[in-house]
Formats: structure tokens, C-alpha cells, sequence
């Protein structure tokens, strides 16, 4: 899901594009997209674009005479642009709908007086993307889930935000109401910075925890969104993802953490993976699942050192290889491997 990172470089892409723009139309291939009664697609059309704004993980275009139109791009849904060409480029050919392929196309009248369009398209069989359109300062208000923006905040107002929470730090970060487009992705590199095991009660924070997790927060999403507001430049974002070769930990799991090299593990709840290093995190304790911790009891392993020697253990009891007499083949029982823990207490 996109979070603040490449939400505020499409904001900024958009905002650009859009000065003194007029929207000609919106489309819609799929109903399931528009969330919202009233009003129609038809009552924005020919409405002067005032500025394009960020609600959480929202992108909002705002319209004249309080009209907006609400992107929510949920986990799939990504944002292209198609504009006038540049010096010796071809004209576009008008994107169409598609079901499958451009969900929904906005058209404009740009202030250069040629056409151009923005689409949304949406890669999954899980269609989660929305669209909510208003016609008052009121509806628009009533999008904000009045999670805070953790870039430029003091760390009274973050640590109030925390106080009183029995949520794990990993459940509190991606909290709407609480943290302001913070997901799954950066929440995991917020914590791994920090120094902080994801699974730690929110409320148990020490002073000094707490502003390190502040001072960790607002230093991720604001070099993340520096560093890619600077790969794109002046060109429109389309490398909008959740793994990025330069996070320390999500996304690399069995992979050799930054800072100590050991493995980065992970615990896997439904569709989200949290990504920690038990070094740098949890003082080498391997995060215990839901479900297969249960089934183990006191043979699950405590910490890496633990899992190295179980793993031993087995490749001992394996039966030897009939064509050369040596063990299956492998990894080395005496290299440490990742551990695959499918779910965690998250909440």
C-alpha cells in the first residue's frame, strides 16, 4: 500500500501538473469503485482544480465551490499520468477504460490549454481501491481520520498519541486514527531504527523509548520521501512500491541486516509481514507465532542460537543420500538460517 513516502511525491507530481487546470470529466469502468452517493462524477465536470491535498493516505483533488474527489489507492492501486508532449515526442493516444486495465480516467484541460489524464489502475483480484467525491467543506472533513502527521511534530504530541495504548508498536504505528499514513512497509523500517521489537506494548515505552521511536518516525518517512521526490525529479512517479532495495529490514527476510548482519526474520499475519532483526530488536529473542508456538510448546526456539542447533539436530536425523552417501542436499547445518514464523500476537 502506498504510504507517506510515495504519497507525498504523487501529491507534489500532481500539484504541478494540475496548476490551473479545469477537469473536463471523470470515468468510471468499475461501480465498485465510486464509494460515494452524492454527488454524481457528472456534477465535477468543467470545475477548476484548486489544489491537490493528502488526507492520510488519501489523495484528494479539490475542486471549486467546495467539490473533491478522494483517491484511496489501498494495497493495488497505483496513479499514471499521461500529459501534452514534450519536445520531439509523439501525442499520446486518450487512454480508454478498461475493467481489467484503467479503472477510472479524470480528464483535464490543463492551463497550457492542451488535454491530459490521469488514470488509476489497479493490479489485483482483490479490488480495494476508492473513490469518494463531495460537495461540501463538511464531507471533506469528515475523510480526515485524525491520525497525526508525524513529519513536523513535536514529540509531546507523539508521545500523547501513544499514551494509554495496549497495542503492539507495530499495530499503533498503522493505526489511522492515531499516526498518519504510516503502513506496513515503513512502520517496519520505523521500528528497526528505533531499536524497538515490533511486538512491544506501546504503553510500556520508556521516555527515552518513546522519543527515540519519534525521532526514528519522522527521520524515515521524511529522507524516504526526499530520496524519492529526488529518483523521480520532474518525471511522474510509476515505481510506487513497498520494497525498496534500500530499507534496512521489510521486505528482507534471510537477508544480512545493515547494521549487525545477521539474518533478518519475519512473522507473517494474513496478508502483512512484519520484517525485524533479532539483534538490533528484540536482544536476540526469535518472535514466538500464534499458532505453530503452540503446537511446539517449549521446543520452539528462544533465539537464533537455538534454531541453529535445532536445525542441526534434524539434518542428523535425516537419512543419509543412497548415490553418495552424504546428507540431502541443503543448507549447511552449521550456517544459521532465517526463520520462517507465520503469525505474531499483533494486536
Amino acid at each position: 500500500m502506498p504510504e507517506f513516502p510515495d504519497l507525498e511525491v504523487y501529491r507534489s507530481a500532481l500539484s504541478e501538473r494540475l496548476r490551473g487546470a479545469r477537469l473536463e470529466r471523470l470515468r468510471i469502468a468499475a461501480p465498485h469503485l465510486l464509494a460515494s452517493v452524492e454527488p454524481p462524477p457528472e456534477a465535477l465536470a468543467g470545475r477548476p482544480v484548486r489544489g491537490v491535498c493528502r488526507l492520510g493516505k488519501q489523495i484528494v483533488l479539490l475542486l471549486d465551490e467546495a467539490r473533491f474527489c478522494s483517491i484511496h489507492l489501498a494495497v493495488a492501486g497505483r496513479l499514471h499520468w499521461t500529459g501534452p508532449p514534450g519536445a520531439g515526442r509523439k501525442t499520446a493516444k486518450p487512454a480508454q477504460l478498461s475493467p481489467r486495465g484503467n479503472l477510472a480516467i479524470w480528464d483535464f484541460a490543463l492551463a497550457s490549454n492542451e488535454p491530459g489524464q490521469l488514470r488509476l489502475v489497479e493490479r489485483s483480484r482483490k479490488k480495494r481501491a476508492t473513490i469518494r467525491l463531495g460537495a461540501t467543506a463538511a464531507a471533506l472533513a469528515a475523510l480526515d481520520r485524525g491520525g497525526l502527521e508525524i513529519p513536523g511534530s513535536s514529540p509531546e504530541a507523539f508521545a500523547a498519541r501513544l499514551a494509554g495504548s495496549t497495542r503492539t508498536l507495530k499495530r499503533a504505528l498503522t493505526e489511522p486514527a492515531r499516526f498518519a499514513g504510516i503502513g506496513n512497509a515503513y512502520s517496519d523500517e520505523i521500528l528497526w531504527r528505533a531499536r524497538l521489537s515490533p511486538t512491544k506494548r506501546a504503553d510500556r515505552l520508556t521516555d527515552a523509548e518513546t522519543a527515540r521511536l519519534h525521532a526514528a518516525a519522522e527521520g524515515v518517512l521524511t529522507e524516504w520521501a526526499a530520496r524519492l521526490r529526488e529518483e523521480c525529479g520532474a518525471a511522474f512517479p510509476t515505481g510506487v512500491t513497498a520494497f525498496r532495495p534500500g530499507m534496512a529490514v521489510h521486505g528482507r527476510f534471510g537477508e544480512p541486516c545493515p547494521e549487525c548482519g545477521g539474518a533478518v526474520q519475519r512473522i507473517v499475519r494474513a496478508e502483512n509481514e512484519c520484517n525485524y532483526c533479532p539483534a538490533c530488536q528484540t536482544g536476540g529473542r526469535l518472535l514466538r507465532d500464534r499458532a505453530l508456538s503452540r503446537l511446539l510448546h517449549d521446543r520452539w526456539p528462544r533465539n537464533l542460537a537455538e534454531a541453529a542447533e535445532r536445525r542441526r539436530t534434524l539434518a542428523d536425523r535425516r537419512p543419509a543420500d543412497t548415490s553418495t552417501g552424504a546428507a540431502p542436499a541443503g543448507a549447511d547445518p552449521d550456517t544459521p538460517a532465517p526463520i520462517r514464523a507465520p503469525d505474531d500476537r499483533m494486536d
